[in-house]
């Protein structure tokens, strides 16, 4: 009654065998190709993580830096903008990691949210009552008056251009494990566990223990099993281009580490934009929001903060390094992995599974 392993010759196998041999294939082709994906898979998900720290670490630089300017150049409104500085580069972050937001919707909530502090602490330092309605109007207006000239939307392009290629790079790591996870649990068909129980485990039953399968049988056989896994090998070719294509738009005119470190600046500029057309924007806002309560008496002029250029120290030059090299060095590895489905079979057919060097091996029918 046997299904797979029939011969002429006597048997040592029962039909109950060749499907616990039918349960082995299944589990030995699933770590097989687990075993080959490992390396793979390791060098992605720790590239995954790599970026990740770099990425983390630019934008804490990139923040500390622009927390730093309204300390020392706007420090009225310090305090009150510690929380939309935050949550920008909150935005920023969330964005590379894939998100559903934009770097526009990030930077202009930033800008709405920055305009009453500095309508209120620069341009107007009298006023005292600031309510929420009023505060409302003013973020309401910044959308119509654009109190910050040209530089909020100059900052949302830069940092487009540049945070594009760095989450397209993200999502493109993890489809590249998802893939690979895929491939992994593939499902064998009921021909393909019977081939390889027949090339694998067949010749037990005549008592050849030992002998192990011919390298084209076995080729022929894992061709077959693996012609849909096989199939995705011009895709994965395509995926190594679109990789290679963003780490070098990262590296290039869109460099995620200039349009981070030039944030800080982006705003400081937006500023000095404001305060230069103070007048213009107070009679706009007295129209559109009403007057606010000011304070009695003329406000002395040495309790506003001049505006000074942020000197700062620290450089970008470790984590821009650091990141650059990340990328060549991930970028290499995955090109030399370009034909990993085209090769599958013959990898599977490496080893130990196969008989080398040898005037006997196994045939699928015989001994030859």
């Amino acid at each position: 009654d046997l299904q797979i392993c029939q011969h002429r010759a006597p048997t040592c196998c029962t039909k109950k065998m060749e499907e616990s041999y039918q349960a082995a294939v299944r589990r030995e082709r699933t770590q097989s190709i687990q075993a080959l994906n490992f390396e793979l898979k390791y060098m992605i998900v720790g590239h995954i993580t790599a970026f990740q720290e770099a990425f983390e670490s630019l934008l804490r630089f990139a923040e500390n830096r622009t927390s730093s300017l309204f300390e020392t150049a706007y420090r009225p409104m310090a305090k009150e903008a510690a929380e939309p500085v935050k949550e920008l580069f909150t935005d920023i972050s969330l964005y590379i990691l894939g998100a559903e937001t934009t770097v526009e919707s990030a930077v202009l909530r930033f800008f709405d949210s920055l305009f009453p502090l500095v309508y209120s602490r620069l341009i107007n330092p009298g006023i005292t009552d600031l309510s929420d309605d009023y505060t409302e109007c003013l973020r309401l207006t910044r959308q119509d008056i654009n109190p910050f000239g040209h530089y909020s939307k100059n900052m949302v392009t830069e940092l487009s251009k540049s945070l594009w290629a760095s989450r397209m790079l993200s999502q493109a790591l993890s489809l590249g494990i998802e893939v690979i996870n895929t491939t992994e649990h593939a499902a064998l068909t009921k021909e393909c566990s019977r081939a390889l129980v027949k090339m694998q485990y067949c010749p037990h039953c005549q008592g050849l223990t030992l002998i192990r399968p011919c390298v084209g049988y076995c080729l022929n056989v894992m061709r077959g099993c693996l012609a849909s896994v096989s199939e995705l090998d011009a895709q994965w070719r395509e995926f190594i281009s679109t990789l290679e294509y963003l780490t070098n738009e990262m590296a290039a005119s869109h460099d995620l580490e200039i349009a981070l470190s030039g944030i800080w600046n982006s705003i400081n500029e937006a500023i000095l934009h404001a305060q230069l057309n103070g007048p213009q924007l107070s009679a706009t806002v007295d129209k559109v929001c009403g007057q606010p309560k000011q304070q009695e008496g003329n406000l002395s002029s040495a309790s506003i903060v001049p505006v000074k250029e942020v000197t700062e120290t620290q450089t970008f030059t470790m984590a821009h390094t650091s990141l650059n090299n990340k990328r060549r060095e991930f970028i290499n590895y995955m090109k030399r992995s370009r034909t990993f489905y085209a090769s599958i079979a013959e990898r599977l057919c490496d080893g130990d599974l196969v008989m080398r060097d040898s005037s006997t091996c196994w045939n699928g029918e015989d001994v030859v």
